[in-house]
């Protein structure tokens, strides 16, 4: 079994505790630098790669992170996996501050970001029906029962543009569709996670309740940082022994998701697409011609 996976850190988790013999890696990508340096390090018998998303210091804004670049980066180093930590708003009365919820679904409400790898030549649709990986999704939920983490299983996260917090009626209309949390990274990054044929996580710390809520104060950076402490804490625990126990993972498609999603003719791509993407759809084209 292929044992690299990553771990994309969101707000308030900007390095990975616990790895061994550290090292730094620079990725150059067609898409230009990825957020920060990856750290590869090792958990047990497993290699982890750790990126911050935001860049350390926090300096990109969710539609400046290069999620392109970060997810190519990955691929090209091996990884299989990706566990992502995130902040997130809570949309539910039930969903509890601080309390991990194991996103199942997106709904992505973004405009002004690049969510695909595909285009200039190539195109293919895969499909996000299954919005993260159910394997993994289910390896974190029984790991999370193992370590006595009190965890919310399923649940959807509306992804928006950011970097405003949204306004008080846009947080009754996420509501009255029903969706569980509320972020501004995550969705973008499980489709280009999908189209490079990486399993693909999301465990969301609530943090606030945007600004919905009768009695409590309308979401703030200041919200958001007293509460993100309560639960970072549980995510570290939670994604660190799961990757220790990723042996034990079921079976998924994620590692074909492209496999009948490519629909331009093969002779027809130009090299330099097949170049710019050669760590993704390698397997499906022959490359030497």
């Amino acid at each position: 079994m292929d044992k690299r996976v990553a771990v994309i850190g969101g707000s308030g988790l900007y390095l990975f505790d616990g790895m061994d013999d550290v090292r730094e890696v620079e990725v150059k990508t067609p898409y230009g630098a990825t957020s920060d340096v990856i750290s590869i390090g090792r958990l047990g018998d497993v290699e982890v790669a750790f990126i911050p998303r935001h860049g350390r210091g926090h300096r990109f804004t969710p539609s400046e992170v290069p999620y392109r670049a970060n997810i190519w980066a990955l691929k090209s180093l091996g990884v299989s996996r990706i566990f992502s930590a995130s902040a997130v708003g809570s949309m539910k009365e039930e969903v509890l501050l601080a309390k991990p919820v194991l996103v199942d679904q997106f709904i992505d409400r973004t405009c002004n970001r690049q969510s695909t790898f595909f285009g200039d030549g190539i195109v293919a649709h895969v499909s996000m029906a299954q919005s993260t990986c159910p394997a993994l999704r289910g390896l974190l939920q029984s790991t999370a029962k193992e370590l006595d983490i009190d965890v919310i299983e399923k649940g959807t996260y509306v992804c928006i543009e950011g970097p405003q917090f949204s306004s008080r009626a846009e947080s009754f209309m996420y509501r009255d569709i029903g969706v569980d949390v509320i972020g501004m990274t995550n969705a973008t990054e499980a489709k280009l996670a999908r189209e490079a044929e990486i399993c693909y996580a999301t465990i969301a710390i609530p943090t606030d309740y945007d600004c919905w809520h009768e009695t409590h104060d309308a979401v703030s950076v200041e919200t958001v940082v007293a509460t993100l402490s309560r639960g970072i804490g549980k995510a570290r625990d939670l994604i660190a022994k799961t990757i220790v126990n990723i042996d034990k993972i079921g079976s998924c498609s994620c590692g074909d998701a492209l496999a009948n999603a490519i629909m331009t003719d093969h002779k027809r791509i130009p090299d330099a697409a097949k170049t710019r993407l050669a760590p993704i759809v390698g397997r499906y084209l022959d490359l030497d011609k």
